[in-house]
């Protein structure tokens, strides 16, 4: 009886696996659907094909990192459990390796 009042997340065990998983409404989130910075790197990505090279490539490049970047970084920060967190932090360090490199 008490426990319906609580949220999901407060009924389940604070097991690891619900802990990197679970969002907080208890849902396994491991992809979610694309939103804005995710679409806009993929079609500067696929236009970087197109344009191989010049300056529109180099815009295209300078969105194409910008926009994965503040995926990352939202991700990191904002993510819905620990994995998306984690897949946040991978990408953003992934990214600043490739261009140190």
């Amino acid at each position: 009886m008490f426990l319906s009042n609580l949220p999901i997340i407060k009924q389940m065990k604070n097991t690891f696996f619900n802990q990197v998983f679970r969002d907080d409404e208890g849902k396994i989130v491991l992809g979610q659907s694309p939103n804005l910075p995710i679409i806009v790197w993929i079609i500067a990505t696929l236009l970087k094909m197109i344009f191989a090279t010049g300056q529109i490539n180099t815009g295209l490049e300078l969105i194409a990192f910008g926009t994965l970047f503040t995926w990352a970084w939202g991700e990191l920060f904002q993510g819905v459990n620990y994995f998306r967190r984690a897949l946040g932090l991978i990408v953003l360090v992934g990214l600043l390796a490739l261009k140190i490199h």
